[in-house]
């Protein structure tokens, strides 16, 4: 019995991670994944209770992976710098190829799971935000404080922003492949995208060693200050 349930669960969680990531959440009815998985709507209800549940539990079982390989990675990273702040280029490494590994093992999905999140980034519905802040909060929190030990010069929410841009960089190969074909003229195959990503490092380590940016606040307060001297030595 227990693995008859496993299995009805197992084939809800693919049909809907099929799903997902080919036409996205929103539009993806339960019919739909029912009718995919041979299952009935009462089936869902047991193992998920709600659609809300379900995209839940399809996320997950991707994302705890991947978070707790980024995690892993960070910690090999620090231990072999001995207590010193480590290379950047091992940080980057260490954030980017679990990506990269999940894309390329269709025991992890593969390029369905890669498909899923680049949907799922440009879906960025309500409910998602709220999901994703949470399984990423740690793994962004612990990376930018070994960043901020790299680049004590970089204030915190700019380490926090150029980690942003580094997940839009990584999203858009997979999530925007079609525009990605009409600005290169060819087609974009799976081993184009893995071969991007690994250019991802060289590229986020210049990120995020170029110098800090001004605020537009503090350089015109700037302005303002030297306007006034200017017009006190008048």
């Amino acid at each position: 019995m227990t693995n008859l349930l496993d299995s009805t669960r197992e084939r809800i969680l693919a049909a809907a991670e099929e799903l997902f990531a080919r036409t996205g959440v929103a539009t993806t009815s339960l019919r739909a994944i029912t009718a995919l998985a041979r299952v009935n709507l009462a089936a869902v209800n047991y193992h998920f209770g709600s659609k809300d549940g379900l995209v839940e539990a399809v996320y997950r079982r991707r994302l705890e992976p991947l978070n707790r390989a980024r995690l892993s990675n960070l910690e090999k990273v620090e231990a072999a710098a001995g207590g010193a702040p480590p290379a950047l280029e091992d940080v980057m490494e260490a954030f980017i190829v679990p990506v990269v590994k999940l894309g390329q093992d269709p025991a992890q999905g593969g390029p369905t799971v890669m498909r899923l999140l680049g949907q799922t980034h440009t879906e960025a519905a309500g409910y998602f935000r709220t999901y994703f802040a949470g399984e990423y909060r740690e793994v962004l929190e612990r990376y930018q404080d070994v960043l901020a030990r790299i680049l004590p010069d970089l204030p915190p929410e700019q380490i926090k922003n150029r980690l942003a841009f580094l997940v839009g960089a990584m999203t858009y190969p997979i999530a925007e492949r079609q525009l990605l074909e009409l600005l290169t003229g060819e087609e974009v195959c799976r081993q184009d995208i893995d071969t991007m990503m690994k250019q991802l490092v060289p590229f986020a380590v210049a990120g995020f060693r170029a110098p800090p940016v001004s605020s537009r606040r503090k350089r015109a307060s700037s302005t303002r200050k030297k306007s006034s001297s200017t017009r006190s030595r008048q």
